[in-house]
């Protein structure tokens, strides 16, 4: 999951703010942020945010997806009043 909020991160930062990029130039500055990382690593953890919904695809570009439903509440496991 840290390795998916680095994903995030970039992802939201220029140049890649709200635009669909080619997943290469993601990846390789993934890869610049720490010599340990592995292309199977980013891989993975795109993957996972790619299942989660967060990530959106078309093609070869990837573009961050960010939802906001003010009308959607989470339940909570606290609330008393849920039906």
């Amino acid at each position: 999951m840290v390795l998916g909020a680095d994903i995030i991160s970039i992802m939201g930062n220029s140049p890649f703010k709200n635009k669909y990029v080619i997943v290469d130039d993601v990846m390789n500055k993934f890869l610049n942020k720490e010599k340990e990382r592995t292309p199977d690593l980013f891989l993975y953890a795109l993957t996972f945010l790619h299942t989660l919904g967060s990530i959106e695809k078309k093609g070869y570009k990837i573009r961050l997806v960010k939802q906001v439903n003010e009308d959607e509440n989470q339940i909570s496991l606290f609330d008393s009043d849920v039906n």
